[in-house]
């Protein structure tokens, strides 16, 4: 298939998708939406005239990234939303959140391998008990469908490449054991309640809003700022890694499909990515490259090589020919049009950082 016949394919699917939400606004849930991924399903649904309800409990969320979805869609779809400040791990607060609720987009998690090695316990409590209280809010107000958001991290150790959503490995840290437990109880939630529910294996997600602060920052808004900087990139490893990048905006896609696609895809996890491999060597050029194209030099000297994180995987690269057969998902930025897109963000963004220092 060309990749005009894919984008053609993808934009028919979510383009009737997008349509047939502005003719039926429906009521919707999303939590973890001051996050990065949270925050832009939010803006997306009040572009497309729905009425949204969501909570953040602000631990890894920002309040700007709220304000942004209002500059973004004006004070009248603005009003179209209500964010409750709380915690998931509030059943009461799950159930009245819910009530009324046709579509629930759950994000809210403590993401990152290193922070879940680091502190185990916080990871499970938000990953686990938090999704098992969304699961019970959910079937008691009788949601629509819960899209929830998985991760590549299932995959483990299984080393074939590239991914397919039947075959998993070993768990490599407790990040990637709380994931998977949340598939197993929705599965669990279908077949005990016939709660519709999807899960979403999302793969190395980047773009505008997405945090580089603190020690489990993702490595592309780590980068960006280190070069805009003129510091030194580390590297955990040899560089010759590779990760399947998706922009946000596919995931918004994938996001918006599954909620309002046939009951036959409940109960099923679909990868969610580009479908190819970078590796960060690759990466990093890339990212000169179009920092350059912008006007910034990027970094002068050569990179700094770390040892590779713990519960890291060597390479990781996504087979999404299921989500595509069934949600009719296909994405439509590469990694260089996301970062074309990404960057003109990151450096407005770490441009007033450096002048307020």
């Amino acid at each position: 298939m060309t990749s005009t016949h894919a984008d053609q394919r993808a934009g028919s699917a979510i383009d009737r998708c997008m349509e047939r939400l502005r003719q039926t606004p429906s009521r919707w849930l999303v939590t973890g939406s001051a996050g990065f991924i949270g925050s832009h399903l939010v803006q997306r649904l009040l572009e497309l005239d729905q009425v949204v309800v969501s909570v953040d409990n602000f631990s890894t969320g920002h309040h700007r990234n709220v304000d942004e979805i209002s500059r973004a869609v004006g004070p009248e779809r603005a009003r179209a939303h209500q964010l409750v400040e709380g915690d998931i791990c509030d059943l009461t607060l799950c159930r009245r959140l819910t009530q009324n609720v046709d579509f629930v987009l759950h994000q809210a998690a403590l993401g990152s391998v290193p922070r879940s090695i680091d502190d185990p316990i916080a990871t499970h409590r938000s990953n686990v008990d938090g999704f098992l209280n969304i699961l019970v809010a959910c079937r008691d107000a009788g949601v629509r469908r819960l899209v929830y958001a998985g991760s590549s991290a299932v995959y483990g150790d299984h080393a074939d490449l590239p991914k397919v959503e039947q075959t998993i490995g070993r768990a490599l840290s407790p990040y990637a054991s709380t994931k998977y437990v949340n598939e197993l109880y929705a599965e669990v939630f279908a077949r005990c309640y016939s709660l519709s529910s999807t899960g979403l294996r999302y793969f190395n997600v980047f773009g505008a809003r997405q945090d580089p602060e603190g020690p489990y920052a993702a490595v592309i808004p780590r980068w960006i700022r280190a070069l805009l900087r003129g510091e030194q990139v580390v590297i955990n490893g040899d560089g010759e890694g590779t990760r399947d990048f998706c922009y946000i905006e596919n995931v918004v896609q994938a996001n918006l499909l599954a909620a309002t696609a046939s009951e036959q895809s409940s109960s099923e996890v679909f990868n969610i990515a580009l479908g190819h491999r970078t590796s960060l060597t690759q990466l990093l050029s890339t990212l000169n490259t179009l920092l350059i194209e912008l006007g910034h030099e990027g970094a002068a000297s050569a990179p700094i090589h770390a040892q590779p994180r713990a519960g890291d995987v060597r390479h990781s690269q996504a087979d999404i020919s299921k989500a595509v057969t069934a949600l009719g998902y296909e994405p439509r930025y590469d990694l260089r049009k996301g970062l074309q897109q990404a960057l003109p963000w990151f450096i407005r963004t770490f441009a007033r950082e450096l002048a307020i220092r």
